[in-house]
């Protein structure tokens, strides 16, 4: 089948993304391994975006993108047959017929769409780190904090659970002697102590930073319900892939928590998700824009792992493209796993410019028929330097094309539009209302107030003593006294004991008690390990 064969060009195996002296088509089972979207503001690559975005819906995979200015949201609307894209389209062989895209629309602040939450342990200290601009000490600190959250059965799920633990581990010079005794917290400062010098002033820095992220709406970002990942890998009821938009005009003023998001997002479906090898098509497209925003002012440990995850990820099946501005805001390591290209339009006013316009020529394979670094600047908008990855993976030689036109809405949706996608939502009402359930926070306090379990047991009678705390841990246990999703005795006994053998026996015992505990409690467990995995590969 040819792209003149078919009314929206598309093939079973390929999504034709434009024509030139020669048509420029996307291979699905290549989709996988990445891509890039550069050019100029006004250039075009939000209307590329959605091209391939359409693309993938139709062959039946799930899309994430992130929306920066709420153009991309026209995509859930039927398009409409305007003169200057019919035009384009009988130009390509095509016959323009307008669609629409079954579309789920995210908002970490819940106001342009579902909310989206994560726990602060699902987070972990390293991205939190990130997103707080923590220096080695403070990391550590935080570290630590994590630590001894672990090892009390205190779950970290939104900001004040970790505002809470982290005057928890503050040492506390105000008690003297044996007054220490009267500490309700002393045994949490005495085991952050242990792990190393905590000091008030390191404490009372990510205290302020803290209050720095709660000032660009993190509080909203952290707690519960949780997202859970799968649901941006669905299809419609008619087989296509779901249209996943991240509302992030707002989120983008915060640009250290957007982009410590979205590697949070890559970094627990790389996480979650099994081998899958190669596939027909990717499980997921993953578009991250103003992508520079990921690699800016980021360690070198952070950058070596940024390269591991990309690289790794797909062979899970899920492809990133990364769009921004210049090809140069991309570090080499990342750009060279990034197979599939388009380049829209660059402008050489300064020596940045004229650095990113030669950069860009020579990442591509040359073509004889085109002068790359003189073309690029000559592009005119919806114009574009494209090449594809084919056969066994070699990229094709760089092309100059006309992007085909979408055939959903170019541009932004009316309000009135998005309440209705919203209330036709397959996730409505899953996200949309917060959960405060008894965590950190309640912990503490409870023991501040001198309610802790342990002294309720004792001083109600209702535990019999010894036997009764026999008969709560038995409890705590078989989850018959704990609530579903909280760290148990059981957990703690657990953990200390994976902890004493060694790192092969403990990925199988984690994995055995997971299956046997089961539910939420068994992922309540897998979370910390996988947490304690996923920092370790950051680290390493």
């Amino acid at each position: 089948m040819t792209a003149q064969d078919s009314k929206l060009g598309d093939t079973d195996d390929k999504i034709f993304v434009g024509k030139g002296d020669e048509q420029a088509w996307l291979t699905l089972a290549l989709a996988n391994r990445h891509g890039l979207v550069t050019g100029a503001t006004g250039t075009g690559k939000t209307v590329s975006l959605q091209v391939m975005a359409e693309g993938f819906a139709r062959a039946g995979v799930p899309v994430f993108a992130a929306d920066i200015k709420g153009d991309l949201s026209g995509i859930s609307e039927v398009g409409e047959a305007k003169d200057f894209i019919v035009k384009r389209a009988t130009g390509m062989g095509l016959t323009f017929q307008p669609d629409q895209f079954s579309t789920v629309f995210w908002d970490v602040f819940g106001e342009q769409g579902h909310p989206v939450r994560a726990t602060v342990t699902e987070m972990g200290p390293l991205l939190l780190a990130r997103m707080l601009d923590l220096n080695d000490v403070q990391e550590g600190v935080l570290n630590v904090a994590f630590r001894v959250a672990d090892d009390n059965g205190l779950v970290l799920i939104d900001m004040k659970d970790l505002r809470a633990l982290l005057d928890a581990i503050v040492p506390d010079s105000g008690k003297k002697g044996a007054d220490a005794a009267e500490d309700p917290l002393a045994d949490i400062r005495k085991a952050a102590q242990g792990f190393g010098n905590v000091t008030k002033a390191t404490v009372g820095t990510i205290q302020r930073q803290l209050l720095v992220l709660e000032n660009q709406g993190g509080t909203k970002f952290f707690g519960e319900p949780a997202l859970t990942l799968k649901d941006f890998m669905k299809t419609d009821r008619d087989g296509r892939g779901m249209v996943n938009i991240l509302v992030a005009d707002k989120l983008l003023q915060s640009p250290r928590l957007y982009a410590t998001f979205l590697l949070w997002m890559l970094s627990e479906l790389f996480e979650e998700l099994p081998e899958a090898g190669d596939l027909p098509k990717p499980k997921l497209v993953f578009f991250f824009d103003e992508a520079h925003l990921l690699f800016n002012d980021a360690p070198k440990a952070l950058m070596d792992k940024i390269e591991q995850v990309v690289r790794l990820i797909r062979s899970k099946g899920v492809g990133v493209y990364f769009v921004t501005q210049n090809p140069i805001d991309v570090p080499d390591r990342v750009l060279g796993q990034l197979g599939n290209r388009v380049q829209h339009a660059l402008r050489a006013f300064t020596p940045r410019d004229q650095k990113a316009v030669a950069a860009a020529a020579q990442t591509f394979r040359p073509n004889p028929k085109l002068d790359t670094a003189k073309v690029i600047m000559e592009l005119g908008k919806g114009e574009a330097l494209v090449s594809f990855l084919e056969g066994n993976g070699t990229p094709t030689m760089v092309e100059r094309v006309m992007i085909r036109p979408p055939s959903a809405r170019i541009g932004a949706i009316t309000p009135e539009e998005r309440k209705a996608i919203m209330d036709a939502s397959p996730v409505k009402g899953k996200y949309d209302t917060a959960v405060d359930e008894e965590s950190a926070y309640e912990m503490i306090q409870k023991r501040i107030a001198g309610t802790a379990a342990t002294a309720d047991a004792g001083a109600a009678g209702g535990g019999g003593g010894i036997l009764g705390q026999i008969g709560s841990i038995v409890g705590t246990i078989f989850g018959t006294n704990v609530k579903r999703g909280r760290l148990s005795t059981g957990q703690v006994i657990a953990r200390d004991v994976t902890r004493s053998v060694t790192n092969q026996v403990i990925g199988g015992m984690a994995a055995n008690i997971g299956k046997s505990v089961g539910g939420q409690l068994g992922g309540s467990i897998g979370r910390t390990l996988v947490r304690g995995a996923l920092g370790g590969l950051l680290r390493r």
